[in-house]
């Protein structure tokens, strides 16, 4: 048997008018209202063993206005009220039309005042205003016109229930939909299935069983219960061959292989489909038969449920993915927070959380491949899940990002650095790794945010001490932190201000003694007067990436000052400037190079950008190609604070540079230290060899130069030479060493 798309709903029709849509037994509620008994007796007698729409009539009484409102107060569900308009007061029967509107809110009753005299009718727009559905003189109600009358009232009536029965049914259907958009899984989808759907049709949480197609992959032919209610809450995890009731398991076999709803005199089956090939289906006894406006409700039901049915497995991929990282199959940040916020709540003690971060992974991912990384993360996370039990909580919060929840004597230090002792089998050969490790107890936090923030701290400072570094969380620590915080707010604030500027400090040529060039140097004095070292904020401004819109400010001043030191005699001064590696990321940076000495009228030969090693670590071969694109315009390159770094042959081998810097700790160790005079001595060889101009920082003797001279060092910079200056003053500086 062929089907459409939708699912329709088979109605298994008994003799029944349409109009008799509730019980049978059921009948019209009528409220006779007048303070004559006479009216009530010949009333009674005009509507002895009368029927309208399928219905007998009950007529209730009452013999005053406050009667009256009594009577409905206690009872709402009364369709006529047959008023007087005159009774305890000439006005009584229109102040209770006004009460049972206003006061009692009883929209749907249909009201029809009677009266003994034609002169008492209401005004058109009292009768408008307030909902009066018929008016007659009682002379006017014979037998025949009163059943007229009356017939169309409760007709009104029962229109009137109808629509809000409707409403009130797509109310719940609506919040149905809402509620399983939110639901863990077919089974959970299932049990708010078979409890929306009592709801909906007004029937008690009994006799309701839900069955889908089984979980067992080798028998997804057969059917099974995964939800039950009421008396058949023991079906739960049946297999339907196996329920004793014949009549529910075929009636929910039927509508689960072909694959469509039918709706019996006294219970339902309602089929859900869950895609083109599965679904699920519910069975509902009732009490009582299935009224029509009930009947249309399921039909909406049905499609709108099945909408959400079909949503199941997508809601379910996007709460695993807001919960598991994909990648290694472990828990991720968001679910880690969550674990926290457990333990804690349930007065974690003596736990920690523990944060470990692989050694040098970009560059190392850059050198032997992306595939290679994604093995080292893949057996990194296989390796923390092994050797650790279940008590022990393993996510992946970042990219080479790992964490441990768990008791503090299954995770310190020693412990969590001697699973990296032993190195990784990665395409059959060995990979030794180290980590940095941060550790943070969860005593004393409020929530898992505050524990892992502390461990990100403490991961940080571990990160700035080198490789293979372990610092566990204190409160000095977190002192430290809090104004590492307050400085990069008040940096900011510096910046927004102008209160940073640039100094020049001379670079000086060993052979010659004249001035080559210049270093732009960035300072920051506070508004009371306080100097900010360069070697406490410009660490804070790389790591929160501020220092990129310092530098978009920074390189056309110095430009532009370049300028004017070139229009006062100076043509061939050099300018260098630090450029830091999350500069050099920007994607825009080389056209913003470009566009700042094309702005300041700038040659190109004239700048010289200061790197650090480091830059290796972002990945060498875009740098490469960034690099040599700059040189070939005419840039000069520097490689800054050589040695202090990520030192390797191998960058040195790849990176295009023309200079090569030697920090200014190497130079002050000359005086003090043979080995460091060895390394002075290397490096400047180092750059011989390569073909390259060493630059030596900190010279503040005549000494220094001298031996560094010797060296083979090709230029200078330093306070025997001169400190950093403004421009103003570089300009004279520079006019008085011409």
């Amino acid at each position: 048997m062929a089907h459409s798309a939708d699912d329709d709903l088979i109605f298994i029709e008994e003799d029944r008018s349409p109009d008799n849509i509730a019980d049978v037994d059921a009948c019209w509620r009528i409220l006779i209202v007048d303070d004559d008994r006479d009216v009530h007796e010949a009333t009674e007698f005009a509507l002895s063993g009368v029927e309208i729409l399928g219905r007998r009539l009950h007529l209730m009484h009452a013999y005053s206005g406050r009667e009256a409102l009594t009577v409905l107060e206690r009872e709402p569900d009364i369709a006529v009220a047959l008023l007087d308009v005159v009774m305890e007061s000439d006005d009584a029967g229109l102040k209770t039309v006004v009460a049972i509107r206003q006061d009692l809110m009883l929209l749907n009753l249909r009201i029809i005042l009677r009266t003994g005299q034609p002169g008492q009718a209401p005004e058109a727009d009292t009768i408008a205003r307030y909902d009066i559905n018929d008016y007659k003189t009682k002379s006017e109600l014979t037998h025949s016109r009163l059943y007229t009358t009356l017939t169309s009232a409760i007709r009104s009536y029962n229109q009137l229930q109808r629509l809000d029965a409707s409403r009130r049914g797509l109310e719940k259907i609506v919040a149905a939909s809402n509620q399983f958009i939110a639901e863990k899984g077919l089974h959970s989808f299932a049990e708010g299935v078979i409890t929306q759907l009592a709801s909906l049709i007004g029937i008690a949480p009994e006799g309701l069983v839900c069955a889908a197609s089984s979980d067992d992959e080798d028998h997804p032919e057969q059917f099974r219960v995964i939800a039950a209610a009421g008396r058949y809450s023991h079906l739960i995890q049946q297999r339907l061959e196996e329920i004793d009731n014949l009549h529910i398991a075929q009636s929910l076999n039927q509508a689960l292989r072909n694959h469509y709803s039918t709706v019996g005199s006294r219970d339902i089956t309602l089929y859900f489909r869950k895609n083109a090939e599965e679904g699920f289906a519910a069975y509902i006894e009732s009490a009582e038969p299935i009224r029509e406006v009930d009947q249309h409700l399921l039909e909406i039901f049905c499609t709108n449920i099945a909408l959400c049915a079909k949503n199941i497995d997508l809601v379910n991929e996007l709460r695993r993915d807001a919960l598991v990282d994909r990648q290694v199959g472990l828990p991720n940040r968001n679910a880690l927070v969550l674990e926290l916020d457990r333990r804690l709540a349930e007065g974690a003690h003596n736990e920690v959380v523990a944060l470990l971060d692989i050694d040098q992974f970009a560059a190392t991912n850059d050198m032997l491949g992306h595939p290679y990384g994604d093995a080292l993360l893949t057996a990194t996370a296989q390796r923390l899940r092994a050797l650790f039990d279940n008590s022990v909580f393993v996510a992946r919060v970042a990219g080479d990002a790992f964490a441990l929840a768990g008791q503090d004597r299954f995770l310190d230090t020693a412990t969590i650095q001697r699973l990296f002792a032993h190195p990784f089998l990665i395409d059959e050969i060995d990979h030794p790794v180290s980590v940095c490790l941060g550790i943070a107890p969860l005593d004393g936090c409020s929530n898992g945010q505050d524990a892992l923030k502390n461990a990100y701290v403490a991961l940080r400072r571990a990160k700035a001490l080198g490789i293979g570094q372990s610092v566990t969380f204190s409160p000095e620590i977190g002192q430290s932190a809090r104004e590492h915080t307050l400085l990069l707010r008040d940096l900011r604030i510096a910046f927004e201000r102008r209160e940073l500027s640039i100094v020049y400090q001379p670079q000086i040529d060993l052979a010659s003694g004249k001035v080559i060039g210049a270093e732009a140097l960035l300072r920051w004095q506070r508004a009371d007067g306080e100097f900010v070292p360069p070697d406490r904020f410009i660490p804070i401004a790389e790591q929160s990436g501020l220092i990129v819109s310092i530098g978009r400010w920074m390189l056309p001043e110095v430009l532009r000052s370049l300028k004017r030191l070139q229009a006062a005699g100076h043509e061939q001064l050099r300018m260098a400037v630090n450029i830091s590696s999350i500069q050099l990321r920007q994607p825009s940076f080389l056209d913003f190079v470009n566009d700042s000495l094309a702005e300041a009228g700038v040659a190109p030969e004239l700048l010289e950008l200061e790197i650090t090693e480091s830059v290796a670590l972002e990945g060498l071969d875009a740098m490469v190609a960034l690099l040599d694109k700059l040189r070939s315009q005419g840039i000069r390159i520097a490689i800054d604070d050589f040695g202090t770094g990520y030192s390797s042959l191998n960058y040195l081998a790849r990176l295009p540079f023309d200079h090569l810097k030697i920090d200014r700790s190497f130079v002050l160790s000359m005086d003090t230290s043979e080995r460091g005079a060895r390394i002075v001595r290397t490096i400047a060889r180092l750059g011989s060899e390569l073909e390259v101009k060493t630059v030596a920082e900190g010279v503040e003797n005549q000494e220094i130069g001298q031996r560094l001279h010797a060296f083979g060092c090709g230029a200078v910079q330093g306070y025997h030479y001169a400190h950093p200056m403004d421009e103003a003053s570089l300009l004279l500086w520079l006019a008085e060493h011409r």
